[in-house]
């Protein structure tokens, strides 16, 4: 990693490369001592900080920086980026883009003990995606990973998509280090349940399908902000698939693990992998359709293919 002296060395030029480490930890102090240390690193150097890493983990770092705290951005992931396509645009970008001329230092923790194996894809894919998001921008985003708790393909994955490793103090580039692979492997196959309803729909029909999901969603028993979350969602998506994906799409619902589950399938493509995820520019018109998709719902699954596309999202009860 570039150390203090170098960065005080391109104060006069901002350095536009950007790093993304990932930090294998094995106790609570072993944590806190290196967030500290990377969070007054950034202080030191005038780099804007944000932290977002799960609840307990914030009050560690919270009670370890003391009155520095006051000068970092603090976030809880557990709630921030409990969807993790949302992370990038919402916490990530959102800070980079707020401090436009200065590099910025995050930490970022979107994986955790306790993340479901239906989260876990979305939580890969992030990562990997984080590179693409981030090339050629002034910034250090840090990702932690519990190595006595997380399961040893999760810290394989973080190898892949992380192209420097710090464990045991020290850190060494990955030799694992390829990002795509990860975002290819974990663009999954998605199979609605058994027992789901369907609604096949046209342009014609935006409007019946749009009533269909809310009025399964509520028999469903899903009400208040979150039945107006998924109204709003399933608008986005069957649009897109009339726009974007062949005139036509249907729509599946059903619930799982305490969830209404509510996906939208059509015969596009998506060849952006970071579609969804980049904030649209300043002045453009449309393109936040999927990304609002990211914001309102608790998980987002994607499959795409030559023949078509599915976007899954969750929504809990």
């Amino acid at each position: 990693m570039t150390t203090a002296a170098d960065r005080k060395d391109e104060k006069a030029g901002k350095d536009e490369t950007f790093e993304h480490p990932a930090l294998f930890y094995r106790d609570g102090q072993e944590y806190t001592d290196h967030m500290v240390s990377f969070v007054r690193e950034g202080l030191a150097l005038g780099e804007p900080v944000a932290v977002a890493v799960p609840g307990p983990n914030l009050d560690l770092i919270r009670s370890g920086l003391g009155s520095d705290a006051e000068d970092v951005l603090l976030l809880d992931m557990t709630d921030a980026g409990r969807n993790p396509g949302r992370i990038i645009p919402r916490v990530l970008r959102a800070f980079s883009d707020a401090h436009p001329h200065a590099r910025v230092r995050i930490v970022g923790e979107p994986v955790w003990a306790g993340r479901s194996s239906v989260e876990y894809p979305a939580c890969a894919q992030h990562e990997a995606l984080i590179n693409a998001a981030f090339a050629g921008r002034a910034a250090t985003i840090l990702c932690p990973y519990d190595e006595t708790r997380l399961d040893a393909d999760v810290l394989a994955d973080a190898r892949i998509t992380h192209p420097t490793v710090i464990a045991g103090g020290r850190a060494r580039a990955s030799d694992a280090y390829d990002w795509q692979a990860v975002v290819e492997r974990y663009n999954e196959v998605l199979v609605p349940a058994p027992d789901a309803t369907v609604f096949a729909f046209g342009s014609a029909e935006l409007p019946d399908v749009r009533h269909f999901a809310v009025d399964r969603a509520a028999r469903l028993g899903l009400g208040g902000q979150r039945l107006q979350d998924l109204e709003l969602a399933v608008a986005e998506l069957t649009t897109n698939s009339v726009v974007h994906g062949g005139g036509q799409g249907t729509l599946w619902i059903w619930t799982e693990a305490g969830q209404v589950v509510c996906e939208v399938r059509d015969r596009g493509r998506l060849i952006d992998p970071l579609a969804g995820r980049r904030p649209p520019a300043r002045g453009q018109i449309g393109g936040r359709g999927l990304m609002l998709v990211h914001y309102v719902a608790d998980l987002v699954r994607l499959h795409t293919a030559p023949d078509g596309t599915t976007v899954r999202m969750y929504l809990g009860l």
